[in-house]
């Protein structure tokens, strides 16, 4: 989410909150409408507990989900480095079609699945070099004792990125599901409600103000912020980029550079095929 909408968006709720509270006040009785302020107070801290509690946990399940995209996306630009550098052993011709494929791969993750993460429609779509790189190895008979041990370390290595990419994948479609975002609004509903019955003419506005305000910009702030966490791919500020991805395509570039070797990439620069 972006940083400046979201402070736009906390300042609104915070303002319609502060306006609320203040008609309510122009006909609210001097004392406010509770007779026992502490049985009032106790009820809702009973409701703000509970409020808190549900989003203290949904903030752990779509925090940890964020760190395991985040997580996902690292282990799979190490991964495929580590594959470019197992692909080298083999005959060259060979090497050279898969190192070719692996930066397609690279180049496909972060100008094609970024943005369909980005937008949620990436889905159960699979990566065309992956495919790729499977049918290559399909055919592939290693004809020495060092080509057997690579094509052993090649197949783990192929299973370790598939793993890593469903996980990266895994967090763009959120963890939170519509039920409990609704649950959440009809919680911060009941309590902006409740907050309303504490107006009392007999205070000054400005005290008012402030124990409105200050309630509406912590379950302003609390929904943003899970919000942010439930859909970590994003433009804005603390979004998860594919910045591993891109320094693992650039340090290809680098090593093929300094070893004097051509690469043959059969993709553009955003991973399509040409």
């Amino acid at each position: 989410m972006n940083l400046v909408l979201g402070f736009v968006l906390v300042i609104v709720a915070v303002a319609v909150g502060v306006v609320a509270m203040l008609l309510v006040r122009r006909r609210a009785p001097d004392g406010g409408y509770f007779t026992d302020g502490d049985r009032a107070a106790g009820v809702f801290g009973v409701v703000a507990t509970g409020f808190s509690v549900l989003v203290g946990f949904l903030i752990f399940l779509a925090f940890t989900s964020y760190d395991t995209s985040r997580s996902g996306a690292e282990t799979e630009a190490l991964t495929l480095v580590h594959q470019i550098e197992t692909a080298q052993t083999f005959d060259p011709p060979v090497a050279a079609e898969l190192t070719g494929m692996l930066v397609c791969y690279g180049r496909s993750v972060v100008a094609i699945e970024w943005a369909r993460m980005d937008a949620g429609t990436q889905g159960e779509r699979v990566n065309p070099w992956g495919v790729e790189l499977f049918r290559t190895m399909r055919g592939f008979e290693p004809s020495t004792d060092g080509q057997q041990s690579a094509y052993d370390a090649w197949i783990d290595l192929n299973l370790q990125r598939e793993t890593a990419r469903d996980t990266r994948i895994h967090g763009a479609a959120g963890v939170i599901p519509i039920p409990l975002w609704v649950a959440l609004f009809f919680a911060s509903a009941i309590i902006f409600g409740f907050l309303l019955l504490f107006a009392d003419s007999g205070e000054r506005a400005l005290s008012q103000a402030a124990l409105m305000g200050s309630a509406v910009a912590v379950l302003a702030i609390l929904l943003l912020l899970l919000k942010f966490l439930d859909d970590p791919f994003h433009d804005g500020v603390g979004g998860v980029r594919p910045v591993a991805m891109e320094r693992t395509l650039a340090l290809v570039e680098q090593m093929a550079e300094a070893t004097g070797t051509t690469l043959t990439i059969p993709c553009d620069a955003d991973g399509r095929p040409t």
